[in-house]
């Protein structure tokens, strides 16, 4: 499972605090993966003052096996903010892709190289997972900033 947190006071000034994969056991079986994740995500949300997570919201899967997989994962994320009283906000791959490319079918390569535009960063982050939480994450942090703007102009 990827990971990702951000921490900026706006869009221009947001960097990566830390990022990655919690890795799993390859050997273990699903509950012991599921309980890695859990460690994994518990000592993250412990190591940082998160004001927020982000997830990416489900979408439909041809293959069953990856689907109830990913949303086992998804499962774990959930309660462990919600352990940690830490909200939750569930964002769909086409808001993500849109958000930071300004296509919501980009392909992962663009939101990668965008990733890199976005966050000054000196390359692309190139593992998949990684980048899809960061993704996530910016998604996430572009809405902050519009829903505070929309404040404001109240």
């Amino acid at each position: 499972m990827g990971f990702a947190v951000l921490r900026g006071q706006d869009l221009d000034h947001l960097a990566i605090v830390e990022c990655g994969v919690i890795a799993t056991p390859k050997g273990g079986s699903g509950a012991e993966r599921l309980v890695a994740l859990a460690d994994g995500l518990d000592g993250l949300i412990g190591r940082h003052a998160l004001r927020a997570v982000a997830v990416e919201r489900l979408f439909f899967n041809r293959n069953v096996r990856t689907a109830m997989a990913v949303s086992e994962a998804r499962g774990v994320a959930l309660v462990c903010a919600a352990r940690a009283g830490v909200p939750v906000f569930e964002y769909t791959p086409h808001q993500v892709k849109l958000a930071v490319t300004g296509y919501g079918k980009a392909d992962k390569k663009q939101v990668q190289q965008m990733l890199s535009l976005l966050l000054h960063l000196s390359e692309p982050i190139r593992q998949d997972d990684t980048a899809d939480a960061v993704a996530v994450a910016l998604c996430h942090a572009q809405g902050l900033v519009a829903s505070a703007a929309l404040e404001r102009a109240r």
